[in-house]
């Protein structure tokens, strides 16, 4: 799974984001609180201070100042603070942070000085405070968060797996939770479709082992009526018809038979596609006796095909005579490509409607049937599927049909 776009590392995200929120703002509310009391606590003192100082100085009496508080009059106040407006300033004079309440009394203007070191300290604490109660917030926001993203999605994970493997005992089906009634739900339509499946599978090889006997013994009598009329050629050619038909029948028996195994339980061959499409275009060539048409092996570079033999023959006769039954005249080709065969024809092309079922789509509007595609190219897109082959089916230039096998 790719990690940009895993659950885990969302759920982790989530908690972070969230915590650094929630840090944020609580940390902008703290300092506006330790600002605003401290700016208050200060303000208040340095006027208090300024009440009892100003008229015992005026009355040129002792004032005495609490530690790292002073009083200034007129000519005492350092030139540095002098000529300042009415209220609190905030001063830096030789490195050192004062606090100064500026006035004015009946005999001149005064400042009360407030070296507020202890102020400095108090909040150098409190925002250290709260700079080390954010960090282990944000700290127990990510352990939480991946402490729930395990706790969720390595279920899911397990799950999925279960179920890519095709295990038949899906793990977390006894939770109550979300999680278990998506495991049950999996398990039922796992199992529904394991039960189709087979269904499918057993009754094409029923149907295909059962049709085999009677193709038989309409291929052997037929052969029978080839021989004892080959002087007749009006009942000749029946036969051979009924023959070849047979014959094809019996091949699309045997196939969907093989299509209904499992791929391990068959003898994989390496063939030659050129050797394939070469036997293939000369065993078709009675289909177009006697037709404006011409079936060549147009050639091209040879490569290895890799499967059961019979469905590989099966999936290139299948194009090659779906493009000999369909084309009126012209020409039916076969060529080679690096890794694919290519069967063209010019034949009417293939309507939308077939074009909409090979590829799993609903017929369009006005059209229904399998006109100009027949049994063929359905067969050859099952091959396909269970040889890891690709089927392209596309319009040929100037008309016709162009199919490519695309072999892995």
């Amino acid at each position: 799974m790719n990690k940009v776009h895993s659950l885990r590392r969302s759920i982790i995200a989530a908690y972070m984001t969230f915590a650094m929120v929630v840090s944020v703002v609580f940390a902008v509310v703290a300092m506006i609180a330790v600002e605003g009391i401290e700016d208050r606590l200060v303000d208040d003192r340095l006027e208090e201070i300024a009440k009892w100082a100003s008229p015992r100085d005026a009355g040129h009496l002792p004032v005495e100042m609490p530690s790292g508080v002073s009083f200034h009059h007129d000519n005492d106040i350092p030139l540095s603070l002098r000529g300042l407006s009415p209220g609190v300033h905030d001063r830096i004079v030789d490195g050192v942070y004062l606090q100064v309440l500026a006035g004015r009394d009946a005999i001149g203007d005064f400042v009360v000085v407030d070296h507020s070191t202890e102020y400095e300290h108090i909040e150098q604490v409190v925002y250290s405070m709260f700079l080390a109660v954010l960090l282990a917030f944000i700290g127990c926001s990510v352990v939480l968060g991946r402490f729930l993203a395990n706790r969720f999605v390595t279920p899911m994970m397990e799950l999925a797996q279960a179920v890519e493997q095709r295990k038949d005992d899906l793990p977390h089906q006894e939770r109550k939770d979300e999680l278990g009634v998506l495991a049950r739900a999996f398990a039922g339509h796992t199992s529904e479709l394991t039960r189709f499946l087979d269904r499918e599978r057993f009754f094409t090889g029923d149907v295909s082992h059962e049709l085999r006997t009677p193709l038989t013994v309409i291929s052997g009598a037929a052969e029978v009526l080839m021989e004892r009329t080959k002087d007749d050629p009006a009942l000749h050619a029946p036969s051979e018809r009924i023959y070849r038909a047979a014959r094809e029948a019996s091949e699309v028996t045997a196939v969907l038979l093989r299509l209904a195994r499992s791929p391990e339980v068959l003898e994989w061959d390496k063939l030659s596609a050129a050797a394939v499409a070469q036997t293939e275009v000369a065993r078709y060539q009675p289909l177009v006796n006697n037709r404006p048409i011409t079936l060549r092996f147009g050639g091209g570079g040879d490569f290895e095909v890799a499967g059961p033999r019979e469905l590989i023959v099966a999936a290139v006769g299948n194009l090659v005579r779906n493009a000999c039954q369909y084309t009126a005249m012209g020409m039916v080709e076969v060529r080679l490509e690096p890794g694919r065969l290519i069967v063209e024809d010019t034949g009417p092309g293939l309507p939308a409607s077939a074009f909409a079922r090979l590829r799993g789509e609903p017929a369009p509007g006005g059209e229904t049937g399998s006109a100009g595609s027949g049994l063929g190219l359905s067969l050859v897109q099952r091959i396909c599927s269970y040889l890891g082959a690709t089927l392209f089916v596309l319009p040929r230039e100037g008309g016709g049909t162009r199919c490519e096998l695309h072999f892995p």
